[in-house]
């Protein structure tokens, strides 16, 4: 007589060693399967579902009318073979997620960019070098991406970057039988373009002084973040999403939280006497305290300032210093003015400093020696007098 078996973990039916099937739900998809065996072998195949009453009924028919491997009455169809819009798709719902604010708006347009160049049937299988430089030479010339403009070659690096992200993840991604979504990357060590002469401004003292001068005039939170930038070397989007939970004024460190930076490492820094000063100015007029934002919305102080706000008070704040705007200079240009400004220390201690995890990004996009620090080193080389 057959029997079923029900448990909090898994569903049997059927009878042991004839027709016993059992249902249970993938610990880590949570879709269920169905496992029984055949010829000694014990089989699994997931329904690709998440209904649990579904799955019962399904054991039931399946242990009722056990033939093979058939679900229903019908042999598992084998699985669609994994196209471009299935993998962008997975992609988007399993890791596009984990990822910042940014980050999630950027995946989503570049997918749609690459779904329409490359075809959301295409299999990723089939990408080769040619397909590589065709899509280079398309976004170079503005004929594809969402402006439909000519983009500089770091705009496309950070396009194909994400194409590489992709693209190695799902050749470390299995389904839900185990297989890898694709055997191999068909783009791996494809180079991608460079540009030769990056605008990479540095702010200088005098900029920064009337920067400085000009801040009260901005705003008292412009001037907070100002400071911080200056005196920190940290990203504007780390400093705008600060918290006085963060801000230890009796130790004098900040703590820079991992889902706020860049390169996600959490770390601690000291403060500046400059620093401390315009935290305890901020705190004084009463800005916040606990939990709530260093620099808060204009319209609601529970969430901290927006990134386009930050952007006009530095537009702002430089018509008010009279500089004429240049295209690079904007809040990144304090940063490299701390890595230049602390050139002479050894790099370790600039990249804990700084939050970089790097020290070759320190040498080739942050530091910039000047005419007076070539002239002192050319001074000091040692020569032999004849």
């Amino acid at each position: 007589m057959a029997r079923t078996k029900r448990s909090r973990r898994s569903y049997g039916a059927g009878e042991w060693g004839r027709n016993r099937v059992r249902v249970f739900p993938d610990p880590k998809t949570g879709r269920y399967q169905i496992e029984w065996r055949e010829n000694g072998r014990r089989l699994t195949r997931s329904l690709k579902h998440r209904d649990w009453t579904r799955a019962k009924r399904q054991a039931d028919e399946f242990a009722a009318g056990f033939v093979g491997p058939e679900l229903n009455g019908r042999r598992e169809a084998e699985p669609e073979p994994l196209t471009l819009g299935t993998l962008f798709d997975i992609y988007g719902e399993e890791v596009t997620p984990t990822k910042g604010e940014r980050s999630r708006r950027s995946d989503k347009v570049a997918t749609r960019m690459f779904l329409q160049f490359f075809g959301g049937d295409r299999d990723p299988a089939t990408l080769s070098q040619r397909d590589w430089d065709r899509f280079i030479r398309e976004r170079r010339a503005g004929r594809i991406g969402p402006s439909r403009r000519p983009v500089s070659d770091r705009t496309i690096e950070w396009d194909l970057t994400f194409l590489i992200a992709v693209l190695n993840w799902a050749e470390r991604s299995r389904d839900e039988r185990g297989r890898l979504l694709l055997e191999r990357n068909p783009l791996k060590g494809l180079r991608k373009p460079r540009e030769k002469n990056p605008t990479r401004i540095v702010l200088d003292e005098e900029e920064y002084q009337a920067l400085l001068r000009a801040s009260r005039r901005v705003n008292r939170r412009f001037r907070v973040a100002l400071v911080l930038a200056h005196e920190t070397g940290h990203r504007i989007g780390a400093i705008r999403q600060l918290r006085w939970s963060d801000i230890d004024l009796e130790a004098g460190v900040v703590r820079w939280r991992a889902r706020h930076e860049k390169t996600g490492y959490e770390h601690t820094t000291p403060l500046t006497a400059e620093a401390l000063a315009a935290l305890e100015e901020a705190r004084r007029i009463g800005q916040g305290t606990g939990d709530a934002p260093l620099l808060p919305a204009r319209r609601d102080p529970s969430v901290c300032v927006s990134r386009s706000l930050v952007r006009e008070w530095w537009v702002r704040a430089e018509a008010l210093a009279g500089l004429e705007p240049k295209r690079g200079r904007g809040w990144h240009s304090l940063r490299r003015k701390f890595a230049t400004d602390l050139m002479d220390l050894p790099l370790k201690v600039l990249c804990e400093l700084g939050g970089w995890k790097n020290a070759q990004t320190v040498l080739r996009c942050y530091q910039k020696a000047d005419e007076g620090q070539l002239r002192k080193a050319l001074e000091s080389r040692r020569r032999v007098r004849i």
